[in-house]
């Protein structure tokens, strides 16, 4: 029986059990918890570097109102990064393929940041949708083109990542069936070709870390529009 390379991204199940949830549970299992002791291992002190690092990083450029987001977005970033680069390892599911979950996440959170700013200011969030001096034969045009603009946002957001990850999972399988079939015809062009999947690989690593920080990074721009 001849397998698609699209089966790859088919949701995995055991005895008609679906196990999205727990491939979405695990890496919060991963993570250090936070201990009493005065001293802590290596591992706690590097994700609180990180945390901190990243927070500051992020939060810069938006005002005091919208801090209260540093929690939800520094989280969700270590979540993110954790999904993608478990999903590179033999035998594992990358929930973060599946459109239907960033969309799950891209939407909700894009609505809360446009919903803050309506709450807050008013004026301001409606003011984005029509440029100061615009000629007014242009002035129904352009709300039209900034509402679309605005309502694509999460649709852009879930399809970034899901395409990203996606294509990098495909190239991945395609170089590593051609090493196989290589192998007993031409060894030399088959370790040639194991080189390039390995360099393929670290940088699939740096896209699975790119592409977390690109989509907390956007939500973040988006947050300091409307706050």
């Amino acid at each position: 029986m001849s397998l698609s390379f699209f089966d790859q991204f088919m949701s995995p199940t055991m005895f008609g059990v679906p196990l999205m949830g727990l491939a979405l549970l695990l890496p919060w299992l991963l993570f250090p918890k936070a201990s009493d002791h005065w001293l802590s291992n290596r591992l706690s002190t590097t994700q609180a570097w990180f945390f901190n690092t990243f927070t500051k990083q992020l939060m810069l450029p938006i005002n005091t109102k919208g801090h209260t987001w540093s929690l939800l977005l520094a989280s969700l970033m270590m979540f993110l990064i954790t999904l993608n680069l478990l999903g590179l390892l033999p035998y594992t599911f990358t929930p973060t393929t599946q459109l239907s979950l960033n969309l799950g996440l891209a939407v909700p959170l894009w609505l809360a940041t446009v919903l803050t700013g309506l709450r807050n200011q008013t004026t301001h969030a409606l003011g984005h949708m029509l440029p100061e001096g615009t000629p007014t034969p242009l002035i129904p045009v352009l709300i039209v083109i900034e509402t679309i603009s605005l309502f694509i946002r999460p649709l852009a957001l879930g399809v970034r990542l899901t395409a990203n990850l996606t294509a990098g999972h495909l190239l991945i399988q395609l170089i590593s069936t051609a090493v196989l079939v290589l192998m007993p015809l031409m060894p030399t062009v088959s370790m040639l070709t194991m080189i390039v999947l390995f360099l393929l690989t670290l940088l699939e690593i740096a896209v699975a870390m790119i592409q977390a920080y690109v989509f907390v990074l956007l939500l973040s721009l988006y947050l300091q529009e409307n706050v």
